[in-house]
């Protein structure tokens, strides 16, 4: 792999104005010849890869996860392998990946060029890394601000998240899954191809993004107060053996809801149920640390 890339930053991630400059320097430094690009809004990053395919070797993305999975049609297509700079709130796919959010050292792994190939999600058509959910994710979506990400940075999401905890209310919902069909009223369903999301919760603890298949979790609890108690277990993704929560895995799901309820893919709402979900096992190249095989 030689060391033409494409840098595509989100200025409007939490670090992008702050770190573009800082990025360009330690990526010249490190040998690469950068064409830089960049939009006021992140949704033509796919437009951008596909227009620059032909003249370089990698795409290099500043942003949060909101950015990458913007970008993640343009990398299916073009089949460039892709470096990431944690420039956002939450860097759940860098987490997963083992990627540190200090530019200098995220820089230097992609300088290393160890490509390893990962599994996306699918929803309806849409690519997810992390996480695709309804419930509880998408009202904590549909209140999170930009400005509040901004300022507090993680700390938002933990406000937040305890504001629509407090309001939460079950819906039903049937989740086909390996040729069964399961009723369930819950206040989230979370289905997970990589490990993070959410600012650090882990979908299951044993979930990686190469396993080829879906965690799905739903949340079955009847009072507000239950999901306080399993929050500590969400950092290491152990509240999948709570009696509250259903477990399941595989590489097809389905979920039908009476209504059509908004569907939040990587912190972003991008469709409704029904839901078909999918797992593309390797599906694009990330360039991450040499001792990180998740």
């Amino acid at each position: 792999m030689s060391s033409r890339a494409l840098l595509l930053v989100n200025r409007h991630a939490r670090q992008g104005e702050k770190g573009i400059s800082k990025a360009i320097e330690y990526l010249k430094t490190l040998g690469f010849d950068l064409i830089e690009e960049s939009t006021e809004d992140p949704k033509h990053l796919a437009e951008v890869i596909l227009r620059y395919q032909h003249q370089v070797d990698l795409v290099i993305i500043g942003g949060g996860d909101g950015t990458l999975n913007a970008a993640v049609d343009g990398l299916v297509e073009t089949q460039l392998p892709l470096g990431i700079l944690p420039l956002g709130t939450a860097n759940d796919l860098a987490r997963t990946l083992g990627i540190p959010n200090s530019l200098s050292e995220a820089c230097k792994i992609i300088s290393y060029k160890n490509v390893q190939r990962i599994d996306l999600g699918c929803v309806n058509g849409k690519h997810f890394f992390n996480v695709a959910s309804l419930g509880l994710s998408v009202k904590i979506t549909q209140r999170l601000t930009k400005e509040a990400k901004r300022r507090w940075g993680i700390f938002a999401y933990a406000a937040t998240a305890l504001e629509v905890i407090l309001e939460a209310r079950p819906f039903t919902a049937e989740i086909l899954i390996n040729s069964e069909s399961v009723r369930v009223k819950t206040v989230q369903i979370a289905v997970g191809n990589g490990r993070y999301y959410g600012g650090g919760m882990a979908v299951a603890e044993d979930a990686t993004i190469d396993d080829q298949r879906l965690d799905l979790y739903s949340l079955e609890i009847k009072n507000w107060w239950q999901i306080i108690l399993l929050l500590p277990t969400m950092r290491q993704g152990r509240h999948i053996h709570w009696k509250t929560v259903r477990s399941l895995q595989g590489q097809e799901i389905k979920v039908q809801t009476r209504k059509p309820r908004p569907i939040n893919t990587d912190g972003e709402i991008t469709t409704y149920t029904p839901a078909h979900f999918r797992v593309i096992p390797k599906a694009i190249a990330v360039l991450v640390p040499p001792e990180i095989r998740n």
